[in-house]
């Protein structure tokens, strides 16, 4: 959890305002799929035993639309000719009331859950008999497990003017809807109140400005004098300004405010689980050690001066530093495995499917073992400094080529927080500085175990050699550093791969897919490949070095292609067919054969022989795994030089493409580039080269003095 949201672990009362921009859409209707979302996420923080109250803005919007539609409906011809004056805003107001609130209604009944309507005015709060009977209500409502909804009853409002004053007390007026929140939040003891805009919080300027910068801590006596505010809302009386005023005064009167977007579907639940996104008002804020924000720029090169202080170590010393991390893992077992059952639990309630909760789950075999992979790495021979090649250029001037730290590594993978201890002992090893950001599933997981390992790591080094980014809003910035950062390697789903490579100069080592064959030649053994074909699809099929497409040679359709498929079927494989395959076996045909299922599915082919098959694979694969089975060495040795991927197996299943099963000891990702490194990715493929010359005095001067010799000399043990 981020230390600047600890706040929400006490959180019960919780005040949502929803305003007019996210509510509706630029045309001024409703945004129905943002308004599911948001009834979703109340939804589930009622369940939770959260009390919900909901403040909406939309009314106004809505109402105008429909009297502009009544109107034209029943407008002449000629009526359309004339001038059309602005419709009553009173009037929109009262027509909307009762569409908004009657949609509120049917979504969440759909939900199963209750609303009630609650319409006030500006002047009501000035009346105490009225403010003790609306908490009385409430509480009524609360403990019903009703979810109020608030909106000002702008259709017989009287006010006339804006109140610019702070609300100190509960004797106040509101002029807006964000106001009407903070008031709220004061009136009713909130413990925390959310105002869901149109961007992801307060920014150093207008958001459109790429200058602008997200502000993730609001400091009144800084912030105040920076901030420059864009337009108002497009349709609401508020805007940012309006907010700001408002979360302002809520937090001086001891109340947290987070301003966050309302466009996306799950913020409201990522910010009660302590997660660093949007802007938070807070009563303590300027008190607050991290005060200053570390900047994206200002991690990266912490992590890489403390990568140069790791290199600076003897040999020895960077190894006792991975035995201590390793006991640090076993030591600090019990509080690392309470924080994975919480992200655990979060994740079974959210109905996460079965093979991520697994995935997402530590068991103490599981850091037992993650400790014995870390020792494993430290007892490895030292990967820098190794000499790899030594040329004597000429007399007493001798060339060497050795291994060195690429630099500081930008890792993005997904919701397996076991990952992280492997990436980051494999930091460790290279001497890389590491820059971490994990899926959000396993946040809990992800803080403790960095905490961990950092902790296991001496001043003289400094902890920042790992960063743990904790939100996506920083992952832009990030990107952008090609002068700081060496090498992104993004871990997760293609579309993740792809948006990284789009995204950034950094060099990327990766893959954006895992269509991994396995072909059947006509002379292999078929109980073989029964066995091959089906770890190979079976065994994990959301992993990207499980087969994704069967090849068969011709000659085996009256026979061993029956008993492949007869296979597959019986692990529950649902089979689809190239243009040949789904002609002869009469099956659907697959949409593409270029397809990663990810899934117990895959496409079968038939094909004429050894080089058809190496055609296919070349054209439609990824270059990741591929697999033949075959009992003809001529064929396999055919196969495996001239398919063109990572890593190309005979009679094995692609399954074995894992660092670990490589004796690599952990891998960062899988690799399909051909530049640098290629395949499992562990310590080697963090590693770059660089050379050293030894010379006593030597200058080129037009080569004139100097006589080459280029010998190679032999590297000592």
């Amino acid at each position: 959890m981020d230390p600047t949201r600890a706040f929400v672990t006490s959180v019960n009362r919780v005040i949502v305002k929803v305003g007019t921009a996210v509510v509706t859409r630029s045309d001024g209707r409703l945004a129905l799929g943002r308004l599911g979302a948001l009834c979703e996420q109340l939804k589930d923080l009622n369940l939770q035993g959260y009390e919900v109250i909901l403040v909406t803005s939309g009314a106004v919007g809505l109402g105008r639309q429909r009297l502009r539609y009544r109107k034209l409906a029943n407008s002449s011809f000629s009526d359309l000719q004339k001038p059309q004056g602005d419709l009553d805003g009173k009037a929109c107001a009262a027509v909307g009331q009762s569409s908004l609130m009657a949609l509120y209604d049917t979504m969440f009944s759909q939900l199963d859950v209750t609303s009630s309507q609650l319409l006030v005015n500006d002047g009501f709060f000035r009346d105490s008999g009225f403010r003790k009977q609306l908490s009385d209500t409430i509480t009524s409502l609360l403990e019903s497990k009703v979810i109020p909804i608030f909106n000002e009853n702008d259709a017989v409002s009287t006010r006339k003017a804006p109140y610019e004053h702070c609300l100190q007390d509960s004797s106040g007026i509101f002029w807006d809807n964000d106001s009407l929140a903070g008031l709220l939040a004061l009136e009713l003891k909130a413990d925390l109140l959310v105002l869901l805009s149109d961007v992801e919080g307060l920014y150093s300027g207008p958001p459109s400005d790429p200058n602008s910068k997200l502000i993730h801590t609001y400091i009144k006596e800084k912030h105040q004098r920076e901030v420059t505010f864009g337009d108002k809302s497009r349709l609401g009386r508020g805007g940012m300004t309006a907010k700001v005023n408002a979360a302002v005064c809520a937090a001086h009167a001891g109340i947290p405010v987070i301003i966050t977007s309302g466009y996306a579907t799950d913020n409201i639940i990522r910010v009660l689980q302590g997660e660093k996104i949007g802007t938070v008002f807070h009563r303590d804020a300027h008190l607050w050690k991290n005060i200053k924000e570390e900047s994206a720029h200002e991690m990266a090169v912490a992590a890489r001066n403390s990568s140069r202080r790791l290199q600076a170590l003897k040999s020895e010393e960077r190894r006792k530093i991975l035995l201590a991390v390793a006991d640090a893992l076993e030591k600090n077992q019990n509080m690392i495995m309470l924080e994975n059952q919480a992200d655990v639990a979060v994740a079974v309630a959210a109905g996460y499917d079965k093979s991520l909760i697994s995935r997402l789950t530590l068991k103490p075999e599981k850091i037992s073992s993650l400790a014995k992979s870390v020792r494993v790495l430290a007892d490895m021979e030292e990967p820098i400094g190794q000499i790899l090649k030594r040329t004597e250029l000429a007399d007493e001037l001798v060339l060497e080529k050795i291994s060195c730290p690429l630099g500081v590594l930008l890792i993005i993978f997904e919701s397996r927080p076991d990952a992280l201890v492997q990436i980051a002992a494999l930091a460790i090893r290279s001497g890389n500085g590491l820059l971490l950001k994990g899926g959000k599933e396993a946040r809990r997981s992800n803080a403790v175990l960095h905490k961990v390992i950092t902790s296991a790591i001496p001043d003289t080094v400094s902890g920042k050699l790992i960063g743990l980014v904790t939100s996506r809003d920083e992952i832009p910035d990030l990107l952008k550093l090609d002068d700081v950062i060496d090498l992104v390697v993004p871990r997760g789903s293609n579309k993740l791969v792809s948006q990284i490579k789009e995204s950034t100069r950094i060099p990327v080592l990766g893959h954006a897919d895992g269509i991994c064959h396995v072909y059947v030649d006509k002379s292999a053994n078929i109980e073989m490949a029964k066995q091959i074909v089906r770890d190979a699809k079976t065994d994990y099929p959301a992993a990207c070095n499980a087969m994704e497409t069967l090849l068969v040679h011709k000659d085996l359709c009256n026979g061993g292609l029956n008993e492949l498929i007869l296979e597959l079927q019986r692990e529950g494989v649902q089979i689809y067919g190239g243009p040949k395959a789904s002609a002869v076996l009469n099956i659907s045909e697959a949409s593409s054969l270029h397809h990663e299922y990810s899934s117990l599915a895959c496409t079968i082919e038939i094909v004429e022989d050894v080089f058809v098959a190496i055609d296919h694979i070349n054209k439609h694969g990824s270059a990741h795994t591929e697999c033949i089975v075959t009992e003809d060495s001529e064929v396999a040795e055919t196969f495996l030089s001239q398919v063109d991927s990572a890593a190309v197996f005979h009679n094995a299943s692609t399954r074995f493409c894992d660092g670990a099963r490589f004796g690599l000891g952990a891998e960062v990702g899988i690799s399909t580039s051909r530049i640098h490194a290629r395949g499992p990715v562990g310590v080697e493929g963090l590693l770059t080269k660089k050379w050293i010359l030894r010379g006593n005095g030597q200058v080129v001067d037009g080569d004139r003095g100097v006589s080459y010799t280029y010998k190679e000399q032999l590297i000592e043990a």
